[in-house]
């Protein structure tokens, strides 16, 4: 509340609108000083930064949703647009075309695969303040997916169960990718119950096998200061990888004992490193 003139006088209950305009004109032109001192330090506090969360493969964006509620309870305007899952170059340029629509700071979160296109989409975009990689790729110049996942030496068993399946105007040899339902929970969220495990499965989002060949570009994490929330149980990206991803961007990391699906399993964790790239 604005702090006010001990000499204010009352408007009259049977004051006509011209009269009681005039005394709350008045109210206003006798704010204090501390009253304006109040507002200036609304405005020096800066804009909170649009965060946007981007999926990976064999899920969408709702696996963001406890996440998104936290961000938006403390304030945030929160982004999670659809991943097209197609390929690497595609997937980024979609991601920059979306980021290009939004005003001011932004923090970029990727997930899995998001990750990959993070990196590229944030690049030459002063706008990205901060990039977050929740068990995700981080790759290099001209690397690719798949050879992110054999660093650090550990090992998956991702590509024993994928189920291909064929789509419209898919290149020769490419295809979209599934986990066999069976083995899903055990590869992507083995610490979630089995019933939400299984509904994740029947829902998830196919990538298709090219997001795996193509090689990076410049990758944003070389000036953008970066985050990094490592799932030690992971078993879709082995977490020797993303120890050395992190490691490589130098970001700010955290372990936790998680699955792939970190995001949905811990989401307090996930949100806490969001708001740490957030305010940092």
């Amino acid at each position: 509340m604005p702090h006010l003139s001990p000499t204010i006088r009352r408007v009259p209950r049977k004051a006509g609108p011209v009269a009681a305009l005039t005394a709350l004109l008045a109210l206003g032109l006798t704010l204090t000083p501390a009253a304006a001192s109040n507002t200036n330090d609304t405005k020096t506090a800066g804009p909170k930064p649009t965060i946007v969360l981007e999926h990976g493969a064999f899920s969408d964006a709702s696996g963001w949703n406890d996440v998104i509620r936290t961000l938006q309870k403390r304030g945030y305007t929160v982004h999670a647009p659809a991943n097209p899952l197609r390929s690497l170059t595609g997937d980024t340029a979609y991601l920059k075309s979306f980021l290009a629509t939004i005003p001011g700071p932004v923090v970029l979160v990727g997930h899995s695969y998001g990750g990959a296109v993070i990196t590229g989409a944030a690049t030459g975009n002063p706008a990205v303040k901060a990039l977050v990689y929740i068990a995700a790729y981080a790759p290099d110049q001209g690397e690719t997916v798949a050879q992110a996942t054999a660093l650090g030496g550990g090992t998956t068993d991702l590509l024993q169960h994928i189920t291909a399946r064929p789509f419209p105007g898919a290149a020769t040899a490419d295809a979209d990718a599934y986990i066999d339902t069976a083995h899903f929970r055990q590869l992507f969220a083995q610490d979630l119950p089995a019933g939400q495990a299984a509904r994740m499965a029947a829902a998830q989002r196919p990538a298709a096998f090219a997001t795996l060949a193509q090689p990076a570009g410049t990758p944003a994490w070389k000036t953008i200061p970066s985050w990094y929330l490592i799932a030690r149980n992971d078993h879709t990206i082995p977490p020797a990888a993303e120890r050395a991803m992190a490691t490589r961007a130098n970001a700010h990391t955290t372990e936790i004992n998680s699955s792939h699906a970190a995001m949905v399993s811990h989401p307090h964790a996930v949100t806490d490193l969001i708001l740490d790239a957030a305010t940092s």
